[in-house]
């Protein structure tokens, strides 16, 4: 299907051909990290069911990301496993691209629709044994500790898609990065255009965070020399991209050549004009909030219960998932927990900002809630910090030795998308608490929403565009950005231990309809809103509806493909 029906005309749809470092589709398919990932698989399924003409291009993991696991001590280690996926067809197609002067072959790997109910996609690998074996660490870890190997894998992404391609003599109309990882496929468009400007009508960007580790700067000799920039003159690199300085900053770099870009809430899309209101010929920022797809996280028994009222099939749905998620925790630390029990779930990508300690803050007060025998509690905290995040890792194996003083408290390994669902299903509250203004989105809050866990977070990312506070969520109040980021700490944690002791555990015990109601309300406001539907229809009409010159592009797309 190539078009669509608006006010009774037909609208051509474009091609497009979708970049992203990661794709979390299936649990199975272990090529994600986080958010960035969730994203992008529930966009593709979206996409799929929408019959949008789209495929999408990403990199094949040898190991993966990393495999979480525990020490002796049950603190965290990680392990670089090889994986193996039969479900992936081989091509035949071989072509090379360029890294640090010297040729390397690319391969790559065919995922059908029918696997997993997505776009067609494709995903590069270098590990061949062409190769020399530094070629082949190209695509062995996402998001590898070498700043060489992950220069040389967006390098890898963005002319080794560009050129897939051209393999298979695919011409899309637009060329969508998310995130600035594929930025290289902005310089090899240039120098195949000819013009900026002809860049300009193809490309277009989504940013996703305002984190330094989102937005990297990186030596642009260094960039120079890896070929970063498809070995255009630096000085052509400079004039194009107006960025003069020695650090090369890569968003800065998709902002100047893409035609538009997008940030992921509304207030995302504030502090990203913020940050870039200083900076000349930036390219129109849109907001397209995120969303998930709701055929794959929902459950469909429980919107049945929920849209018709019924409480008792509601509440027992409810507790069965819970079970559920207690089997694996029990099975991973040895806890039995009570499905009658309040259960507070912390589960996602593990970040400073996103202060997984925050209820650590205060012993004290951390004590009572834990030991209240009047409103009891069971905790569990989840999520992957990047392997060499040192910092984060310390955060973890802090929750790891407090939780082992508590019999209702837990700290989970291994959360991907399995874990993240039954932490969902099982959740009676999910626990957001990023510092303001930090968190681009915050995407695990609508599938908790989805699965009938009442969001309670910070007012940032989506949750300003969602939250009726006290009706469908808690929100907790504004901290000042001014303050210095320890007093922000002790007001949110102030306000969310008061918020847990006076309003959200009393209303779980001693008003169970009123609970109930909350839930339902949340799963109904949830929906359509932040399905992935919706997210997914409004790139097509918002960012990919760029100006074009058609002769630009003569070879027309394979329908077997993109079908």
């Amino acid at each position: 299907m190539d078009s669509i029906n608006n006010d009774n005309q037909s609208v051509k749809l474009r091609q497009v051909a979708y970049f992203s470092m990661e794709f979390a589709f299936d649990q199975p398919l272990k090529i994600y990290s986080g958010g960035l990932g969730f994203l992008a698989g529930s966009h593709m399924r979206s996409a799929h069911s929408l019959q949008q003409p789209m495929v999408a291009i990403g990199i094949l993991w040898k190991y993966g990301y990393y495999d979480q696991v525990r020490k002796a001590d049950q603190t965290m280690d990680v392990l670089f496993m090889e994986k193996q996926y039969s479900f992936l067809q081989p091509t035949d197609i071989k072509f090379q691209i360029w890294v640090n002067h010297a040729p390397v072959w690319v391969t790559a790997y065919y995922l059908p629709p029918t696997v997993f109910d997505t776009v067609p996609t494709y995903f590069l690998s270098t590990d061949l044994p062409e190769n020399d074996y530094l070629a082949q660490t190209i695509c062995h870890k996402l998001y590898d500790a070498n700043p060489e190997t992950r220069i040389a894998s967006s390098i890898l992404l963005g002319i080794g898609g560009a050129k897939l391609l051209e393999q298979l003599k695919l011409a899309p109309d637009v060329y969508h990065m998310n995130e600035s990882h594929p930025l290289p496929l902005g310089f090899y468009l240039y120098d195949k255009l000819g013009s900026v400007d002809a860049v300009r009508e193809r490309l277009v960007f989504t940013t996703h965070t305002p984190e330094e580790a989102g937005n990297p700067r990186t030596d642009i000799r260094l960039l120079d020399r890896m070929g970063f920039f498809n070995y255009l003159p630096l000085d052509e690199v400079r004039l194009i991209t107006g960025i003069i300085d020695d650090q090369f900053n890569w968003a800065l770099g998709a902002f100047r050549l893409a035609g538009r870009a997008n940030a992921v809430s509304k207030r995302h899309q504030q502090v990203c004009q913020e940050m870039w209101q200083d900076y000349d010929n930036i390219c129109p920022i849109l907001s397209i909030t995120n969303a998930q797809n709701q055929a794959f996280w929902g459950d469909p028994m429980l919107e049945t219960a929920a849209k018709s009222d019924d409480d008792v099939q509601l509440a027992t749905l409810k507790k069965t998932n819970k079970k559920k998620l207690f089997d694996e925790v029990a099975d991973q630390t040895g806890d039995l927990y009570d499905p009658d029990v309040f259960t507070l779930v912390w589960a996602r990508r593990f970040a400073s900002y996103k202060r997984a300690d925050l209820l650590l803050s205060d012993p004290d007060r951390f004590e009572r809630l834990m030991t209240n025998p009047r409103y009891p509690v069971q905790l569990i905290w989840a999520g992957k910090p990047y392997p060499f995040d040192h910092a984060s890792i310390g955060t973890f194996d802090r929750l790891v030795h407090a939780a082992k003083q508590y019999v209702n408290c837990s700290v989970l390994v291994g959360y991907e998308m399995h874990l993240s669902k039954l932490l969902k299903q099982g959740a009676d509250l999910w626990l957001n608490t990023p510092r303001l203004t930090r968190e681009a989105s915050g995407t695990s809050g609508m599938t908790a929403a989805m699965n009938g866990a009442i969001n309670c977070s910070t007012n940032d990312g989506w949750i300003p565009e969602f939250a009726r506070n006290g009706v469908n969520s808690f929100v907790l109040p504004e901290a000042d950005l001014a303050w210095p980021a320890h007093e922000q700490d002790a007001f949110d944690a102030n306000n969310l231990f008061t918020l847990l002791e006076t309003v959200i555990l009393p209303m779980y015990y001693d008003q169970p309809g009123q609970w109930l109601r909350m839930l339902k309300t949340s799963m109904q406001d949830v929906v359509p809103q932040f399905d992935a539907d919706r997210m997914a229809t409004e790139y097509y009409e918002q960012l990919y509806s760029l100006p074009q010159d058609s002769r630009l592009f003569t070879e027309s797309v394979k329908e077997p493909l993109l079908s």
